[in-house]
């Protein structure tokens, strides 16, 4: 049932109309263009028989008079097979058939379905005819790129119903009948496609559970130091050009998760243009295929209109919720969730509601709230274990942590990694300010060995600041020690080399084994006459080390760095 009404303001995005009749919060409607051209909107606000909505694309051509349609759908999304490897916008969109069928300028009131309805699915049946079944239970599977990709009874069934027919194992396409439910006189046909509201949480399963395992990045600064958890959420703050994205690329690339969903939300267009070129031709080195096989990518940038933006990070926190209920561990990579905070003060700001500090709107932190929320590790009805870890950038202007979005995502997440623009003009890559970060969560490593490791960091940074003003001849040798072991802790343990092949990934023994021969350094008790020797000493040890993290594992080269390392140690070590 739908119901029409007329435009009464038209101010940028947001459009207020005049309604007889019920409308629902967050529900869709059209704006209908003299032209005969439907903008999709969403309800956001009711007063009266006005109704405000945010308009996902360009107002232009929308004047006072022009009739509005009213659906009773939420702003959902379509959930299903088809999805992994797809490229949509905001709206789920899949881009690269609008492309072919429009062009590459999108035309506005041009809307796709997200699920290929011809590609067939090779089907493979696990429930019986009489098997009783509730919400969100296995109905069977079909095999998508690597996954085994459970089809479930529908999200939105309540009590029990009866499998009154299932089709055989065979070939079908998403919109096809492959069960029948029955309860209380009533049936109802099921198919591989699922629909959901993407600004409502999918809590279908058993237990929410609490983050216990560890996402192994293979960056050594973050399963060490500052470790993130599967079903955790986390946060990387920094200013523009500090590596955030490419950060973000390596997470992607390298850690322990079936599927990762990269949400560009108003990101610079040349930035996701460079994913959509690397992705499809980026080796997986879980699957040895490529990495857009495990790969969902939602892009809205920067030139794309404010209100698809702002719904573009619930489209991909609920795929991500879809595919966690399928089983599979999924991380979702938010960014930038500060572009996202400007949609909402922006459209904040022309409700004319009462705005919060820097004029943002005075729910934005309830808003990020709710989106980290999303995340978390839980028990599905079938008994196995998946997860959905968040992970947003934000990019504070200035690099100031100070500001509300900043703060606002540091209450909610359980890990903080700090990009420091000084560490990344310094070419100290991933540039996560150690002294800066933290994390709630436990890592691979002993928390007390990585404690007493970190306050190298910080004891070397106060020798450093001691040195700026008295210089190093004003410092005293064991100080001047202190601060060249945080100094080689710094280059061969917290920087890792990308473009390299051996040291762009740290697996979790090479960590251990690793932070372990460091440590080993950090403990030594050095006999040093002066503080050349000193600094001679500690340059061939970081020559070694680094060429270390170059040397494949197990090879005969190790061995001899580490017998050159000891040997150093050797010959420098103080009369007990």
């Amino acid at each position: 049932m739908s119901l029409t009404g007329r435009i009464v303001t038209v101010n940028g995005n947001m459009v207020t109309a005049e309604v007889n009749g019920s409308v629902c919060q967050n529900a869709v409607a059209y704006c209908m263009r003299s032209d005969g051209v439907k903008l999709m909107s969403e309800i956001i606000r009711i007063r009266g028989n006005l109704i405000d909505m945010q308009v996902f694309e360009l107002t232009r051509g929308l004047k006072v008079g022009d009739v509005v349609d009213v659906t009773d759908d939420l702003l959902s999304v379509e959930l299903g097979p088809g999805l992994i490897g797809m490229v949509y916008d905001g709206l789920q969109n899949p881009l690269v058939e609008m492309a072919q069928q429009v062009g590459n300028f999108l035309e506005p009131g041009h809307y796709l379905k997200a699920l290929d309805r011809e590609k067939k699915w090779a089907w493979t049946p696990s429930a019986k005819v009489g098997d009783v079944l509730t919400s969100a239970e296995n109905l069977g599977s079909v095999k998508e790129n690597i996954f085994d990709h459970n089809i479930m009874t529908p999200f939105t069934l309540r009590g029990e119903w009866t499998v009154k027919s299932i089709a055989p194992a065979g070939e079908y396409t998403v919109e096809q009948e492959i069960a029948t439910l029955e309860k209380d006189g009533e049936t109802i046909s099921v198919n591989m496609i699922q629909k959901w509201p993407v600004r409502m949480p999918l809590g279908i399963y058993k237990e929410r559970l609490l983050p216990t395992t560890p996402m192994v990045t293979k960056q050594r600064i973050i399963d060490t130091f500052f470790p993130v958890m599967l079903g955790g959420t986390y946060c990387i703050p920094g200013p523009f050009g500090a590596g955030k994205t490419v950060l973000q690329s390596n997470t992607s690339r390298y850690a322990d998760v079936d599927l990762v969903i990269i949400a560009a939300c108003g990101e610079r267009a040349g930035e996701v243009v460079e994913t959509l070129r690397e992705f499809p031709h980026l080796s997986d080195p879980r699957t040895g295929r490529t990495l857009i096989e495990r790969t969902i990518i939602i892009c809205n940038t920067s030139s794309m209109p404010v209100a698809a933006r702002e719904s573009s990070v619930y489209t991909a926190v609920t795929l991500g919720e879809y595919y966690r209920q399928v089983g599979l561990n999924v991380l979702l990579l938010a960014d930038s969730t500060s572009r996202w905070a400007q949609a909402l003060r922006e459209m904040s700001g022309r409700l004319e509601e009462i705005p919060g500090e820097e004029a943002f709107p005075a729910y934005l932190e309830s808003s990020i709230a709710r989106f980290y929320e999303r995340g978390g590790i839980v028990e599905l009805k079938n008994g196995k274990r998946a997860s959905l870890t968040i992970g947003g950038t934000v990019s504070p202007a200035g690099g100031n942590f100070e500001e509300p979005v900043t703060q606002g995502t540091i209450k909610v997440v359980g890990a903080f990694l700090g990009l420091s623009y000084a560490r990344s003009y310094a070419r100290r890559f991933p540039a996560i300010d150690p002294l800066d970060s933290w994390s709630k969560y436990n890592g691979i490593i002993d928390t007390e060995k990585v404690s007493w490791a970190h306050s190298f960091l910080k004891r070397g940074k106060t020798v450093n600041e001691m040195m700026q003003v008295v210089g190093e001849e004003g410092t005293s040798i064991e100080d001047f020690v202190v601060y060249l072991k945080s100094e080689l802790l710094d280059n061969v343990y917290l920087q890792q080399n990308s473009f390299d092949e051996v040291d762009a990934a740290c697996p979790v023994e090479r960590q251990k084994y690793l932070f372990d021969l460091v440590s080993s350094v950090l403990a030594h008790n050095f006999a040093f006459e002066s503080k050349a020797e000193a600094r001679d000493t500690f340059f061939t040890l970081t020559d070694h080390l680094r060429n270390w993290n170059y040397t494949p594992w197990g090879s005969e080269k190790l061995a001899e760095i580490e017998t050159a390392i000891k040997s150093t140690l050797a010959s420098k070590e103080a009369a007990k």
